[in-house]
C-alpha cells in the first residue's frame, strides 16, 4: 500500500480542494518520496500542486483507504497567500465544510474531513 502525504488547509469553515482534468476533487497530497520525512513530502505536494508555502505543517492522523495510507497534516497558509494550480492539477479552490459533500470526492476525502471536523468540535 502506498503512503501519502495528505495536506488540510483551512480558512475559517473553508477547506482548499485540488483536482485533475476530468477528476474528482481531493485534498492536495501525494505519495512520499524514498527517504522522504512525510512532513516534508506533504509541504512539497501543496507546493507542486497549489504553489503555496505552507508556515507549518502539524500531523494529525493515519487512515488507511482502499489503495493508500493516508498520513494527513494540517498546513497554516498565510491568509493573503492565492492558490493557484500547478502543471500537476487543473483546479484548486476554497470550499465550505459544508458544501464538500455536494462535490464529486474521492472517497478518502469525504472521510478525512469528517474526522478533522468532529476533532474540532
Amino acid at each position: 500500500m502506498k503512503k501519502r502525504a495528505t495536506v488540510i488547509c483551512r480558512r475559517g469553515k473553508r477547506i482548499l480542494l485540488v483536482s485533475r482534468s476530468q477528476s474528482k476533487w481531493a485534498l492536495p497530497g501525494g505519495i512520499r518520496k524514498r527517504g522522504e520525512p512525510m512532513l516534508e513530502a506533504a509541504l512539497r505536494e501543496l507546493r507542486e500542486e497549489t504553489r503555496l508555502s505552507g508556515k507549518s505543517a502539524k500531523y494529525l492522523f493515519d487512515i488507511r483507504g482502499k489503495q493508500k495510507h493516508h498520513h494527513v497534516f494540517a498546513c497554516e497558509i498565510p491568509s493573503q497567500a492565492k492558490a493557484r494550480p500547478s502543471s500537476e492539477i487543473a483546479r484548486c479552490r476554497w470550499v465550505h465544510v459544508d458544501d464538500i459533500a455536494r462535490l464529486l470526492t474521492s472517497g478518502p476525502t469525504t472521510d478525512i474531513v469528517k474526522l478533522v471536523n468532529r476533532r474540532r468540535k
